[in-house]
């Protein structure tokens, strides 16, 4: 009883943080015209609705993912898909990733899903840094932002992958368990039992609600990762950061920084990434692409409403240092 309770008034503050957002959005235009607002607030109130709006159809299409599997995805399944081996499990798991057109805002419900599925949490992870970084829009981006250039497209899938692989590998062989904050025994077994002998259109409705519930309890740690990410571009100078980025490993340091700030999404980075490329040498460049799609602000606040708190942030910790000292021992090839 107590966790119904506890569900349905998370539910409620998913609801009313995201009908508050829908509110200022519908009135910050006229607020402007008839309230002397000062630029900064202004400034603020463009970034994080840019910012919003650029993410939430991705996380639309996650939820909806999300409630497929958890309808139609048995445990038996990812038994069949999943190799036992964790080395071949890691490969397929960002194989997949790298085909599949995720936004790193949308991909974090998917993760989920598939994790409470019986998904390994390494293979989910490679599945999760792979989705935003490579897959084939995402390159298609890249090669037009840089002026048809091949090779950074490339350096980009290929580094990239190559990270994630060793993090996803890291990661199975000093972690076991789900990770999760909550046992999702119970959810997926209920759904399991109930949803084997549902009609099609009854399992369809299911899952609808499920990507309700998914959109509600995810939408309001994306609302509030935006809202830090737009606070930090309009009160944190862009030149001071600038400035300490004169030699390889600050520039590096500098523009790994700005990707996880600025929280953009991974289909346009590339463009921003491309209007440092006269101040920053490619590895910082690339550092840029790569990182951000990875993890970023928004990013890591949605991970920490889903996993441990300490498994977020070793998470984070180990996809800096190999994101940094892969691109350090290549810098002089790229």
């Amino acid at each position: 009883m107590n966790k119904i309770l506890r569900n349905n008034i998370i539910d409620i503050t998913g609801l009313t943080i995201i009908a508050l957002t829908l509110l200022l959005f519908s009135i910050s235009t006229s607020l402007s015209d008839n309230f002397a607002f000062p630029p900064s607030l202004l400034n603020l109130n463009t970034i994080f609705l840019s910012i919003l709006i650029e993410a939430l159809p991705f996380v639309l299409i996650g939820v909806l993912i999300a409630g497929m599997i958890q309808i139609f995805v048995t445990e038996e399944h990812i038994q069949r898909w999943i190799p036992k081996n964790k080395v071949m499990a890691v490969i397929m798991s960002c194989t997949v990733g790298a085909l599949f057109p995720a936004c790193e805002c949308g991909i974090v419900p998917i993760v989920r899903r598939l994790v409470s599925k019986g998904v390994p949490i390494y293979a989910a992870i490679g599945f999760m840094l792979t989705g935003p970084l490579i897959n084939p829009i995402v390159i298609a981006s890249t090669y037009m932002a840089f002026g048809n250039n091949l090779k950074i497209a490339g350096l980009r899938m290929g580094l990239g992958f190559l990270i994630a692989i060793l993090v996803a590998l890291i990661i199975s062989f000093i972690l076991k368990g789900n990770q999760l904050k909550t046992s999702t025994s119970i959810i997926t077994t209920h759904s399991h039992v109930h949803t084997e002998k549902k009609s099609f259109t009854n399992r369809f409705w299911s899952m609808l609600v499920h990507s309700i519930d998914e959109f509600f309890d995810m939408g309001k740690f994306l609302i509030i990762g935006a809202f830090l990410a737009a606070f930090v571009q309009t009160y944190v100078p862009a030149k001071t950061l600038l400035e300490t980025g004169s030699g390889p490993v600050s520039s590096l340091l500098v523009m790994m920084g700005l990707a996880y700030v600025l929280s953009l999404c991974s289909e346009a980075d590339a463009f921003i990434g491309a209007s440092f490329s006269s101040i920053f040498p490619t590895s910082s460049i690339l550092g840029f692409l790569i990182f951000g799609p990875m993890i970023d602000l928004k990013n890591t606040l949605m991970l920490l409403s889903v996993f441990r708190f300490k498994f977020v942030i070793g998470l984070l910790a180990l996809v800096t240092s190999t994101v940094f000292i892969v691109i350090m021992l290549l810098q002089n090839v790229l």
